[in-house]
């Protein structure tokens, strides 16, 4: 029988909340600064054993970007996410993380400052997602969003603008 302790060797889990927008014929996403503040990411944060993971998502949405809306109940991706740097006395940390959409309804004053939530069309997105980070991190982000641009029925339209 399997063990419900998770093996020392797995990586530690996050839940992330890939926020949206229809506007027109495009989408756009909401990206919130780093806790350091020098790159963008999808708000995120640990998962809560009093919740679900799409509602500790939600909650991550809430209080970085101030986002209220509708978030889905299964995630639709995984990815791996790094934090840190190497020369830093922990180095760099490897996270799993669950991505649940979220049609992002209103949004207010975030909890969390310095976040600095912005909304970002989707070539915008991929760019600013890459910006300082190792390759091998900026794909798998760039991969969360075609993955969402699927999802909610997008692709389509942006691959017949190119």
């Amino acid at each position: 029988m399997a063990s419900a302790r998770p093996s020392r060797f797995a990586l530690p889990l996050q839940v992330a909340a890939v926020c949206y927008r229809r506007v027109n014929s495009h989408a756009e996403f909401l990206l919130v600064n780093t806790n350091g503040g020098n790159k963008w990411t999808f708000p995120k944060g640990a998962p809560d054993t009093r919740l679900s993971h799409s509602q500790a998502a939600e909650r991550e949405a809430r209080e970085e970007a101030g986002a209220i809306g509708i978030i889905e109940p299964r995630h639709f991706h995984v990815y791996i996410h790094s934090k840190g740097v190497f020369w830093q006395p922990h180095g760099v940390q490897e996270y799993v993380v669950k991505a649940f959409l979220m049609d992002v309804q209103e949004t207010r004053k975030p909890h969390e400052e310095n976040r600095n939530p912005t909304w970002y069309r989707l070539e915008e997105a991929r760019i600013i997602l890459a910006k300082g980070r190792e390759v091998k991190y900026a794909r798998e982000l760039q991969a969360v969003l075609d993955r969402a641009l699927e999802q909610i029925g997008m692709a389509r339209m942006v691959a017949a603008a190119r």
